[in-house]
């Protein structure tokens, strides 16, 4: 009976031996560097059970073993889930490493840019041409409706979810810079106559020092009842807000002085005030200048010839700075 005892203890002791070697053999392995040489992108689609994302990795030669995975995430992690998306695998991650970032949610990003002084109809050409972007737009948003700006991303996301997300953001820069401002001596008493107005000041401008300036010119004229006389608002109603876009500006030719009789809500040569709605996405610096204007008396402004603008205060002295303008666009 001792001799039975015995051996009963020895073969006990012996398993324990071998279930800790085992254990910490697997432990050793699933913290061990991987088989991978150079980054990668490892993809778990929606639906993967653990199984199959581990038999992927092992194909893949992410790792050595997907039964080691399978062990070792069920015995030495959290048992939290692996996420869906793409993940940059990193050269010789271990297993458990990569547990962690398949754990994680963070998946690899991708960006866009919308650029400041867009339509929105150009803004759904930059969305529809995303490969990486899901699904349809149904209808082309409103007219300054999209805020400019870099967005990041993840394969797959909707498209019309990204029109949400820049309409979200357009509409939480407006209303903040629109509670910021003193509004009471401006002549429109609504945040989209204000995004308005910074549509038209984003197209006339692309020098970020005249924006204020520009924006104090266009509301001297607004107070007074006399036409803003937006070369860009004309365009804006002669194509109905689609740029050509092909190396010709927006008309696909000069603007000519036969356009600025085109009957058109936008024409603010032949009609006084604020145009129907914006004529693109302004930026946060264009809302900010037309809620906070530079004061002077200038009413008009002509191109200098280095990107800027001349401007004055009387007709007689803009005439004088149309004619050097004149002669150096000749």
């Amino acid at each position: 009976m001792r001799i039975f005892l015995t051996l009963i203890i020895y073969i006990f002791t012996v398993g324990i031996f071998a279930l800790a070697g085992g254990a910490f053999w697997v432990m050793s392995q699933y913290n061990a560097d991987g088989p991978l040489k150079t980054e990668t992108i490892f993809t778990v689609q929606k639906g993967d059970s653990t199984m199959q994302i581990a038999e992927n990795l092992e194909k893949e030669h992410i790792i050595d073993s997907a039964l080691i995975f399978l062990i070792g995430m069920k015995v030495f992690d959290s048992g939290e889930f692996l996420k869906a998306g793409e993940y940059k695998i990193n050269a010789g991650m271990s297993p458990a490493d990569i547990v962690k970032d398949l754990q994680s949610g963070q998946t690899v990003q991708y960006q866009f840019t919308i650029p400041e002084c867009v339509t929105s109809f150009e803004a759904l050409q930059i969305l529809n041409n995303i490969e990486d972007l899901s699904g349809e737009i149904l209808a082309t948003p409103p007219e300054g409706s999209l805020f400019p700006e870099t967005y990041n991303f993840i394969k797959g996301d909707e498209r019309e979810a990204m029109i949400s997300r820049l309409q979200k953001k357009m509409n939480d820069t407006l209303e903040k810079a629109w509670a910021q401002a003193n509004t009471e001596n401006l002549p429109f008493k609504t945040m989209q106559e204000a995004l308005t107005l910074a549509s038209i000041v984003e197209k006339e401008s692309g020098n970020p020092d005249e924006r204020r300036k520009v924006a104090g010119l266009f509301i001297n004229r607004l107070k007074i009842g006399m036409p803003l006389q937006s070369d860009p608002t004309v365009i804006y109603g002669i194509i109905d807000g689609k740029p050509q876009n092909k190396g010709m500006g927006p008309l696909g030719r000069r603007l000519l002085k036969k356009d600025l009789a085109h009957e058109s809500p936008y024409n603010t040569y032949i009609h006084p005030g604020l145009p129907p709605t914006p004529i693109c996405n302004p930026g946060q610096a264009s809302i900010e200048a037309v809620l906070n204007p530079e004061d002077h008396e200038f009413l008009y402004m002509v191109a200098d010839g280095s990107g800027g603008h001349a401007f004055s205060k009387t007709l007689s002295g803009h005439n004088q700075n149309v004619a050097k303008w004149r002669k150096i666009r000749a």
